[in-house]
């Protein structure tokens, strides 16, 4: 092989090797959400992971009136959930590995969605 070819070679190992390394810091594809908690005046806080084969959890039982607060972490790099909305709500900003939370109300029946920013990835949240 000539010199050349041998750096153009070089050149891409090394781009292989810093997007596996980039690959490997900001995918969590095997975590699983830790469990709701309840706080003192009653909210119950229920933490949603986004990757990039949708929410974690996707169904969500709640009771009538009951008081949410979503803690939606976006834990893999994928566009499709950079934002969210709930029940055709604002679009909200999902940024990499920052939690954010959105309180709600739960109806007194029936359900309440939410979607990422592309309409492609949906969550239930479900008053029974």
């Amino acid at each position: 092989m000539t010199t050349s070819k041998l750096m153009i070679v070089a050149a891409m190992l090394l781009g292989l090797a810093a997007c596996d390394k980039k690959t490997s810091k900001t995918s969590k594809a095997g975590a699983t959400p830790p469990a709701p908690t309840v706080a003192a005046d009653g909210t119950r806080s229920i933490p949603v992971l986004v990757k990039k084969v949708g929410y974690d959890p996707d169904k969500i039982a709640a009771k009538p009136g009951e008081k949410l607060k979503l803690v939606f972490t976006r834990v893999e790099d994928t566009e499709c959930g950079a934002q969210v909305k709930i029940a055709g709500g604002k679009l909200i900003d999902l940024p990499l590995g920052q939690p954010v939370e959105i309180p709600l109300t739960a109806p007194a029946s029936g359900k309440v969605e939410f979607i990422c920013g592309m309409d492609m990835m949906t969550g239930v949240i479900v008053v029974d």
